[in-house]
């Protein structure tokens, strides 16, 4: 199993390199600039900070210079938040975005399975169909939808919760984005709960065991849900990456701090350094949950050998 770690993580490296040098150069490709502003700079502050930031160098010569600075773990500073360094913006947006994501993740994956569960448990009854169309409700509405009319009900007609902001920081402040994040995740779980717990359930297992008496309750929890899960843990890496490095949505919409915001500043203002740490954190983050991912797996599944 080490050996398998080890030769992922040396994978990785070059996976890692690749993301790098895509979103380099198509940030760098794309039209417009960091400085490009609706009253456009004098020509000579224009050249001081085209040259502060190393921008009037070529193009290759921009790019060896990122890499090196990336190796040493300097991820230069932000073009458009000058006080900042991107390490700083991350630092502090970072933790905000874990909060959340690992909040929604949490909650998502515990009802999800539940209602997966149960989906199954009354498969073609009334309330497996209560079940799959509440998740088909989740999965197809989006979150730029639901966002504003929770906001709406909850925060502006019955005013038990804010709308907007982070306020100081308490959960009446993160109740809404949490639940944004949450419910199309959750509708997720739930739907590929149901389809494992429907196939385990009719395996010859699961079958030699109601034969043998055993309740449902230790059937469920010990025997099926443990291999109906497989196919959410798989789905779990990359939702888990994309949860807690923020959503790009949700944060935006409720005024949140977090990464995610960051990235759509960033993204819209060519803020090429910031777009770029954003983009490797989350690069990273992807790689790190697969790998965790295939490893809860062959512990959970004992006919998944990785070959040391």
């Amino acid at each position: 199993m080490w050996r398998y770690i080890g030769r992922r993580l040396l994978g990785a490296v070059p996976t890692v390199f690749i993301v790098i040098t895509v979103a380099f150069f198509m940030m760098r490709l794309a039209p417009g600039g960091p400085f490009l502003l609706d009253r456009p700079l004098p020509d000579q502050i224009m050249e001081n900070l085209m040259r502060v930031y190393q921008l009037d160098q070529p193009l290759w010569v921009q790019y060896t210079s990122y890499l090196k600075n990336i190796i040493r773990g300097d991820f230069g500073p932000s073009l458009i938040y000058r006080d900042f360094t991107v390490a700083e913006l991350i630092a502090g947006g970072l933790p905000v975005s874990i909060q959340f994501g690992v909040s929604a993740l949490l909650i998502a994956l515990g009802l999800g399975t539940l209602l997966g569960t149960l989906a199954a448990l009354y498969q073609n009854r009334g309330g497996d169909y209560l079940v799959m169309g509440v998740a088909t409700f989740g999965m197809t509405i989006p979150n730029f939808v639901v966002a504003p009319v929770l906001s709406f009900i909850f925060g502006i007609a019955l005013g038990w919760l804010p709308t907007s902001g982070w306020g100081d920081g308490t959960i009446s402040y993160k109740v809404l984005p949490i639940i944004c994040l949450m419910l199309p995740q959750m509708a997720i779980i739930t739907r590929l709960t149901r389809a494992g717990m429907i196939e385990v359930l009719r395996s010859e297992p699961i079958r030699t065991a109601h034969a043998k008496g055993l309740p449902t309750r230790v059937v469920l929890t010990r025997h099926a849900l443990r291999g109906a899960i497989l196919p959410v843990i798989s789905y779990l890496g990359p939702a888990a990456a994309a949860l807690l490095t923020g959503s790009v949505v949700i944060e935006t919409i409720f005024g949140v701090p977090g990464i995610g915001r960051y990235f759509v500043q960033g993204a819209l203002n060519r803020d090429y350094t910031l777009v770029m740490g954003t983009v490797l954190l989350i690069s990273v983050f992807i790689l790190l949950f697969n790998l965790l991912v295939d490893i809860i797996y062959s512990v959970l599944d004992p006919r998944v050998i990785y070959d040391d």
